[in-house]
């Protein structure tokens, strides 16, 4: 399996994101985001969940809790239990991004 195509089902597909997890693993769910430009997540919270977010292309920011950084291809954010995160597609092309998470979708 390519990592710039995790496949998967699709969750949610609209004129803001196509939103898909891959539940091959056991215990990890693999999701895949691809968010169209000058668009942005819905953000939100976990509470006992960890992630981490994997930009594969494109660039933006993301908010972490009261914090905004810029992300862009390449790079790698680790989110901790109970941050609440939001991505926001900043460019002009769409930004992809690989996201892992320990158990079953709750957002």
């Amino acid at each position: 399996m390519k990592i710039n195509n995790i496949d998967g089902e699709v969750v949610k597909d609209n004129e803001t994101y196509i939103l898909k997890d891959n539940t091959f693993l056991k215990n990890l769910v693999v999701s895949s985001t691809t968010l169209h430009p000058g668009k942005s997540t819905n953000g939100h919270s976990h509470a006992g969940k960890e992630e981490v977010y994997m930009i594969m292309s494109g660039s933006g920011t993301m908010e972490l809790d009261d914090k905004r950084i810029n992300i862009q291809g390449g790079e790698m954010v680790l989110i901790e239990d109970g941050v609440f995160h939001r991505v926001h597609n900043t460019g002009e092309i769409d930004l992809y991004m690989v996201c892992i998470f320990d158990g079953e979708r709750n957002h």
